[in-house]
């Protein structure tokens, strides 16, 4: 099957790779000249623009977009004077499944498919294959299962679920179509919520560990901070590489999040090249308004995602306040930054 990648970076340009592993023709543009080009001598059609991406196509024609959620318009924009009727557009990132329906609503009009997948695997997709959480009409989900069947991990080693039943499920080769449009990036986004949960939680697990020598610690007696009450019982000095080494061979927390920071720790056990600046790309925060819209608790997500906010320095203003605060009722001075 021939499909066009338009977007060639540390996803698209492996998914494009894998695809043509798997024998599909795949025409690729990209801003980036230098990315078409490498991909080219890789085996990919180079493409010098869109329009030269979707002459080299034939129908029904299929775009898949692998961009940043803020030019899928834009892009759209772009490519529907030059598709036809039956021909398909895929968003593969992680744009708001919001916007995913009104698209589709506009495409309709034109009789231009609609696709969003919402797409897992990150750097390591080449090797391990891609999770696919997919919205659109069945007859085009279906139309595309080569190639969504190709960028997917399939079964590998993974067991089947004991006790599952289903066999008329593609789940168990690691793509799905979840329902209409917009449903695709919905699971997406409540994947990628959970994910800061995780995170967080491995996160702040290990930060607990960490200072668990806090009772070797000479601090001076002050009446700004509760003095440690049992100090022979913090004197762990904890080794955090094999820690989480050991909790990824049979510990019911083992993962593969847990594998990579297990990883990372091996290589850096003060995670010295980072400065704990926790980006977020959108997917946590919808999924924490889904959940107000639904009614729906989500005190752990919602924290998780608070957490990234603050480790931004988002909450440095709230934090003065409160200072100033203790400072005006009670005199309270505060401590020199870096103290404990």
């Amino acid at each position: 099957m021939r499909i066009g990648m338009v977007g060639l970076g540390r996803m698209g340009a492996n998914m494009v790779l894998r695809l043509i592993k798997a024998g599909h023709e795949v025409v690729v543009w990209d801003r980036s000249e230098a990315a078409v080009q490498d991909l080219a001598s890789k085996g990919a059609i180079a493409a010098k623009d869109q329009a030269d991406l979707v002459s080299k196509l034939t129908g029904p024609k299929a775009v898949w977009m692998m961009i940043p959620a803020a030019y899928v318009d834009d892009t759209i924009a772009t490519f529907v004077p030059l598709l036809s009727k039956g021909d398909i557009l895929i968003d593969g990132g992680n744009s708001y499944y919001k916007d995913d329906v009104r698209r589709a609503k506009e495409l309709s009009v034109k009789g231009i498919e609609y696709v969003d997948v919402g797409t897992s695997g990150g750097v390591w997709g080449l090797e391990r294959g891609y999770c696919e959480m997919i919205g659109g009409s069945k007859e085009t989900v279906s139309y595309l299962d080569p190639i969504l069947k190709a960028l997917a991990p399939g079964k590998g080693d993974a067991p089947v679920t004991p006790g599952r039943a289903r066999t008329d499920s593609t789940a168990e080769e690691g793509y799905l179509h979840c329902g209409p449009n917009g449903a695709g990036h919905f699971v997406k986004m409540v994947h990628n919520g959970i994910e800061y949960g995780i995170m967080a939680a491995y996160a702040e697990g290990l930060n607990i560990l960490k200072n668990a020598n806090v009772g070797k610690v000479k601090r001076e007696i002050d009446a700004e901070t509760t003095p440690l009450r049992d100090p022979e019982n913090y004197q762990y000095d904890m080794d955090l590489p094999e820690i989480t080494e050991v909790w990824r061979r049979g510990s019911v927390v083992a993962s593969w999040l847990l594998d990579l920071t297990a990883d990372a720790l091996a290589r850096d056990p003060e995670l010295s090249t980072f400065g704990g600046r926790v980006s977020d790309s959108g997917e946590g925060r919808w999924t924490i308004l889904a959940a107000i819209e639904e009614g729906v608790p989500a005190p752990v997500l919602t924290n998780a995602l608070y957490e990234r906010f603050s480790s931004r320095n988002l909450a440095e203003y709230a934090d003065k306040v409160c200072s100033a605060m203790r400072f005006e009722f009670g005199g309270h001075h505060e401590k020199p930054a870096g103290s404990k």
